[in-house]
């Protein structure tokens, strides 16, 4: 005589409903929205900044106006007319927790939240676009794309290991509704959308 988990089991095994495939969603693109005015305005209410290069700017001498006081830069772009700290993912922490600046390119934007996906090679280091007191994301901006089922269309899953999306500097609210900006990471984000010819 069969046990009541062997008939339960066997009850389970006649009963399978026939596989039904996933349905197809939409990407809800709105082909007369401005990616460019969403994303500004998007990055702006969730307390980022945006500096956008033309081409003949150069973007170490736009940093070093924004980020006079930054010492301890580390970049993954080269950057030949600034000092920078070598990190790689070996890196300490008491390396890691005295840059002031971090300078990281993005792989794209997502204008309706201002969302940037940052895939792990492009972090130098899983810690440190968390631990900078600065953090600097560089974007083409014809890599605006206008909402995240469009974003998750275009991350490469297949290679990745790990990645994030970042939306403005590190926040956090007690009870008393007392915002603060920097508290679990970055102090400040900046978003850099350049043009294809800027250096």
């Amino acid at each position: 005589m069969a046990s009541t988990r062997e008939t339960l089991l066997a009850r389970i095994r006649q009963n399978k409903p026939d596989l039904v495939p996933l349905p197809d969603v939409p990407t809800f693109v709105n082909e007369t929205d401005d990616s460019f005015a969403r994303f500004r305005d998007a990055l702006a209410f969730v307390g980022g900044k945006l500096m956008e290069l033309k081409a003949g700017d150069l973007l170490e001498e736009q940093l070093q106006l924004a980020f006079p006081d930054a010492q301890r830069i580390a970049s993954s772009r080269p950057l030949s007319r600034l000092s920078l700290t070598p990190i790689g993912p070996e890196t300490g922490k008491d390396v890691l927790e005295q840059i002031d600046l971090a300078i990281l390119k993005g792989e794209f934007g997502v204008a309706e939240n201002a969302a940037i996906w940052l895939p792990e090679p492009n972090m130098m280091n899983r810690s440190l676009p968390f631990i900078t007191q600065h953090l600097v994301l560089v974007i083409n901006r014809s890599d605006l794309v206008p909402n995240m089922h469009v974003a998750y269309q275009r991350i490469d899953r297949k290679s990745l290991t790990y990645g994030v999306f970042i939306a403005g500097p590190s926040k956090t609210a007690d009870i008393e509704q007392s915002l603060v900006i920097g508290a679990h990471g970055a102090r400040s984000l900046t978003v850099v959308l350049i043009s294809d010819s800027v250096d």
